[in-house]
């Protein structure tokens, strides 16, 4: 009896540490950024002979409180112009939520596409060392699907992994290591591979040349065309690492976001 005690005990011991160990992994303390940043960008857009300046956009970081905690609110806004909008219209507002250690709490995405309007919403929570994810989306008004699922990783959307990725200690990597993660696209979650492909100067269109970090953000979904580099990112190489350039394969084309100005970063630039 006395044995079987000391079994079950070990047991739930085990399972705690595991539940802890397992939370604990996907916190990051944020040192990159604050309450009051703004980037702005430029939009180029790529596909066969075309290759133009597609728009605006910016990314920018507020306080707010999601279910009475204490969160960022980081929004990034695309919308096209010029020849690039007349063709094909896009005007995205992606809004994600993280809390003080970079851990995801929502993420909102509208979408108004071509022709087309789409909405999504992925809600978190955290029970016992596992995420629950509750994804939502509306298609042209009706909704096309309401899923729940649930993981035991660290596990991100399109804003968060941003958040996260800017937060990475990466001055003991070489050139081709990976930092493996999970993705939330949909009604699914991916594998994600935040791959360091080493440092690189870069030069803005503030006409500023920085040193920066170069990731290779390599998704497995079929949404995108080129599944070994569906993302590639420019970051600074300081305390801020603030997006420099993002590149990003799609179905038809891609899509080069390029830094024009910012403000209200917070720490200064070397």
């Amino acid at each position: 009896m006395k044995k079987k005690i000391q079994l079950t005990i070990a047991f739930f011991g085990i399972f705690f540490l595991m539940a802890f160990f397992s939370s604990a992994q996907c916190k990051i303390e944020n040192k990159a950024f604050k309450e009051g940043e703004k980037l702005s960008y430029d939009l180029y857009y790529k596909y066969g002979i075309i290759n133009a300046k597609a728009g605006v956009g910016s990314l920018s970081t507020t306080l707010t409180n999601v279910a009475g905690k204490s969160a960022y609110r980081i929004k990034l806004l695309a919308n096209t112009s010029g020849i690039v909008g007349n063709m094909y219209t896009v005007n995205d507002t992606l809004t994600g939520y993280v809390d003080a250690n970079m851990v995801p709490l929502l993420f909102t995405k509208e979408a108004f596409e071509g022709k087309d309007y789409s909405t999504d919403r992925q809600s978190y929570s955290y029970r016992n060392g596992e995420m629950k994810i509750r994804s939502i989306r509306h298609w042209k008004g009706k909704l096309r699907f309401d899923t729940i699922f649930t993981t035991n990783k660290c596990s991100y959307d399109y804003i968060s992994v941003l958040a996260y990725a800017r937060n990475l200690d990466y001055s003991n990597l070489k050139r081709g290591d990976n930092i493996p993660i999970q993705f939330v696209t949909g009604r699914k979650i991916v594998n994600m591979s935040i791959r360091y492909m080493g440092t690189e100067s870069v030069k803005a269109n503030d006409g500023k040349t920085y040193d920066s970090i170069k990731l290779s953000l390599m998704i497995l979904d079929d949404a995108f065309a080129d599944q070994q580099e569906a993302m590639n990112v420019a970051l600074t190489n300081d305390l801020n690492r603030m997006p420099l350039i993002i590149e990003i394969g799609l179905k038809i084309g891609s899509m080069r976001v390029v830094l024009k100005n910012f403000s209200g970063i917070r720490h200064p630039i070397n």
